[in-house]
């Protein structure tokens, strides 16, 4: 996997994951019952950048990187 510097993520990986921080903070509504906070929204943007970062553009696995971070108990 070849690392992406933030500098030069594509528009198109941009919307992708905002797209993906979407639905992964609405199945992370829906599996804890309540909506995430804005902090947790945080932690779970982070991580997708991280994960893009490293070089992971797969959608899919950017919202499952997501969603662990938001579901994982606080620090």
């Amino acid at each position: 996997m070849t690392k992406i510097s933030p500098n030069n993520f594509n528009p198109e990986l941009v919307s992708m994951m905002r797209s993906v921080l979407e639905a992964a903070s609405a199945h992370v509504d829906t599996a804890s019952g309540k909506p995430a906070t804005p902090a947790i929204k945080v932690k779970m943007a982070s991580r997708i950048l991280a994960t893009a970062a490293a070089g992971v553009t797969d959608a899919g696995q950017l919202q499952s990187a997501a969603i662990e971070e938001g579901l994982c108990p606080a620090d």
